[in-house]
């Protein structure tokens, strides 16, 4: 039931005409409390969609009362129009359920600059459906209405101790940093203040959303809330329940990395030794994001120069002639130079393990990335709805 396992939540997934397809296109998840605490973080990108304008007024006070998502079109770049179609949103939300329109969480994702009259037409006639629809068994409906390019819908359940959590989240491009245009919804029935859970949606996503970069594009429309009604009684464990929430964040993210438009190879670079996690970052992030190595990925190329010119690229501390390069378990490349043959790597399995061995002090980090396929570039150069 993914955003409905916890107790507390209604959610509705509906169809009313922004998808081509004719498939559910309008989600809404619905807090009954008693709790109606919120948390939220958004795409550091400059240029935010209209949702992403009001969600970050709605969330200052972590009071969320409801959240509506539509796919089929991001309303962004459309103007005073469009941030007015999303004020309207929530004021129908709000009209609906008789709680504040500002209290109520907007997203949107699809094709950018899509937002006109007919859309917002669909879009207020889909809450309507969708405030109908609701109940407390309907989470995979929503998680398929927030489908764009997504070939599947990706939920998960954790639970822990008497409370649960449960989350949705869509994306298969974009993935990058400052979030991925990705919209994520997760929902728990433990006790919380707004501050701690702030304090665990970030740490989460620290480690989880932002660690996944499948193509280097940062999106305009992201968004990853967290929203708790206490309906289950428990306070939960702060170490426990931040644990249980990066694991949440976590899969979520891995089966976000698993759709990644196109690819052919799920690619985890793990950077150990490094002198600070920050530097590790960076220098997994250089790999993931260099095209030579993510193309060589995809030829089952184990082409570890291409791993070693990337690194070069970056400001962390390391001697290039010491490092150490793994994938899938064999060691290509020792102290800067060739180790095993390339033949003992078999890169025909989806999954694809590097490990790069800096050699400077302790810290360690993992970037999730996919390689670059034909039908990477066919799906993103034919991609219009």
């Amino acid at each position: 039931m993914s955003v409905t396992a916890p107790a507390g939540f209604d959610a509705a997934g509906v169809a009313v005409g922004l998808k081509s397809t004719g498939k559910r296109d309008v989600a809404l998840v619905v807090n009954r409390g008693p709790l109606k605490v919120g948390a939220a973080v958004f795409t550091s990108n400059r240029a935010k969609a209209n949702p992403i304008l009001w969600s970050e007024q709605v969330i200052r006070d972590g009071v969320v009362e409801a959240i509506v998502l539509n796919s089929g079109g991001a309303n962004c770049f459309t103007g005073a129009f469009g941030f007015q179609t999303t004020h309207l949103t929530a004021e129908r939300v709000g009209e609906l359920l008789e709680v504040g329109a500002g209290d109520v969480l907007v997203c949107s994702t699809g094709l950018i600059g899509t937002g006109d009259e007919v859309f917002r037409a669909k879009v207020l006639e889909g809450v309507a459906q969708s405030v109908a629809a609701l109940d407390a068994e309907s989470g995979q409906a929503a998680a398929e209405a927030i489908m764009t390019t997504d070939s599947v819908s990706k939920t998960v359940v954790r639970s822990h101790d008497g409370w649960t959590i449960g989350g949705m989240a869509k994306g298969a491009g974009m993935l990058a940093p400052g979030l991925a245009t990705m919209l994520v919804v997760l929902t728990t029935d433990a006790v919380l203040d707004a501050a701690d859970a702030d304090a665990h949606l970030r740490a989460a996503t620290r480690v989880s959303f932002d660690r996944l970069d499948s193509d280097g594009c940062m999106s305009t429309n992201d968004q990853v809330t967290l929203l708790a009604s206490g309906a289950s009684g428990v306070v939960p464990d702060p170490d426990a329940f931040r644990r249980a929430l990066t694991e949440v964040c976590l899969d979520l993210a891995v089966q976000l990395q698993a759709d990644a438009e196109g690819a052919s190879h799920s690619i985890r670079i793990t950077v150990v030794h490094a002198a600070t996690e920050d530097e590790a970052v960076e220098v997994a992030r250089s790999v993931a994001r260099n095209n030579l190595f993510k193309a060589a990925i995809f030829g089952n190329d184990p082409n570890w120069g291409r791993v070693l010119a990337a690194i070069g690229t970056t400001q962390a501390e390391f001697d290039p002639y010491a490092v150490d390069v793994e994938m899938n378990g064999v060691r290509v490349c020792s102290n800067g130079g060739p180790d095993r043959p390339r033949e003992e790597v078999d890169l025909t399995p989806r999954e694809t393990d590097v490990v790069i061995d800096l050699k400077v002090a302790d810290a360690t980090a993992t970037i999730y990335t996919n390689d670059l396929t034909h039908d990477y570039v066919h799906e993103n150069s034919a991609y219009s709805s």
